[in-house]
Formats: C-alpha cells, structure tokens, sequence
C-alpha cells in the first residue's frame, strides 16, 4: 500500500501594501482564486449530483492539489484565524473557504490490480466451498 501526505500552507495575508514582493503577491493570490473557485465548483457538483467541468488546470496549485481536493483520497483542511480586528477580511475568506471545502466529500477506493481481485476472490470462494463440504 502506497500513501501520499500534501502539506499546503495557502498563505496568510497577501495584501499588497503588507508585503514586498508584489509579482509574487499577485501569483499567490491568482492561485487562490483558482483554488476557490475549484472548491465552489466541486461543492456545487457534489450538491446537484450532475457532472460539472472542474477548472484543476488553471494554477499550479490546484494541479498539485487535484487528488487531495476531488480526488480518491481523504483529506483534512486546518484553518487557523487570527482573532483581531485588522484582519477581519481575511478570517472571512478563511471561513468562507473551510465552509466550503467540508461539503466536499471524496469516496476513497482502494486502487487494486484486477487480476489480483479475481484471484482474491477464486481463494475465498474456494475456502468457502471446502468449509461447506466439510474439508
């Protein structure tokens, strides 16, 4: 069995007057868009049950993140807020992206080889028929 373990850190504050990179602000911030806009569209596609197009192409981000979002997976969203008045915009949006994010729900599979299930299950049944001949 094979596991893979994602840790993002999506960021704190990007406000362009609070940091000094302001190339890089812009890149952090598209990337997040694109993230919120995955999560609402899964959201809504989990809610109406129809197959709707997932945008995971658009950012780096959300191509790295597609098995742990919508994927065969589970996954966990740890949201830390700041509990002050000057970033009040930002525990919003952190809240409003956890809110989401937990109605998405992913029905993880355990990805096996077809022929070893059949081979799996040709040794139960065999097991089964002699337990019931009496061997």
């Amino acid at each position: 069995m094979i596991s893979k373990l994602k840790l993002v850190d999506l960021a704190g504050s990007e406000r362009n007057a609070d940091t000094k990179v302001i190339k890089e602000s812009i890149e952090i911030n598209k990337s997040l868009f694109t993230l919120r806009n995955v999560i609402t569209t899964l959201m809504n596609s989990q809610r109406t049950g129809k197959s709707i197009y997932i945008p995971y192409r658009d950012s780096k981000l959300t191509s790295l993140l597609k098995e742990s979002i919508g994927g065969n997976s589970y996954s966990l969203m740890i949201s830390c807020l700041i509990p002050s008045d000057n970033f009040i915009e930002e525990t919003l949006s952190t809240l409003s992206y956890s809110t989401k994010a937990a109605y998405i729900s992913n029905q993880p599979v355990r990805n096996q080889d077809p022929n070893i299930r059949i081979i799996n299950s040709l040794k139960v049944n065999c097991l089964n028929y002699l337990v019931d001949a009496g061997y």
